[in-house]
Parts: structure tokens; sequence; C-alpha cells
């Protein structure tokens, strides 16, 4: 495998949370209103957790891809959402 293709593959590894990262900050704020910290950290908090996810699944089925590991992955991004807005302090 040349560095090319490595550098292909662990991207092709971290896009889904790359692409949950970018977009649950959005959401959040459609769903929840606005945070009290900023888009870019909320955005930095969700690569690294879902990477972390993504890493996780991989480890414990071996593989890359299974659907579990994505289920895993949003609900991971959601409950991060969830505590940065402070879910638990709503009315």
């Amino acid at each position: 495998m040349t560095l090319w293709q490595l550098l292909l593959h662990l991207f092709s590894f971290v896009l889904p949370a790359l692409v949950m990262a970018t977009f649950m900050p959005l959401a959040g704020r459609w769903v929840m209103g606005p945070a009290a910290q900023p888009v870019r950290r909320r955005m930095a908090v969700h690569a690294v957790g879902g990477v972390l996810m993504l890493a996780g699944g991989l480890w414990l089925h071996g593989q890359d891809g299974k659907m579990s590991t994505y289920i895993a992955l949003v609900l991971v991004a959601a409950t991060l959402e969830w505590l940065l807005h402070r879910g638990w302090a709503r009315q």
C-alpha cells in the first residue's frame, strides 16, 4: 500500500465523523437554540468524539463499516450536542 492509498483509507475512515461534526452544531442550533460554546469548539468536540467512536467500533468488530458503529456514532453525536447545549438545565 502506498502512502497515498493509506491517506485515502484514513480519510474515508474518519469522513463520517467529520460530516457529523459539521452538521450537528447546525442541527443543534435549529432544534435547541443557540449554545454557550462557539460553533468551532462544538465541531471539534464532535470530530474527536466521532473519531473515537469509529475507532472503538473498528476495535470491537474488527472491521470498519458496521451499521452498529454508525448508529452509535449518531447516538454519541446527539448526546454530545445535548451536553454542549446543557440540555439538562433547559425547561
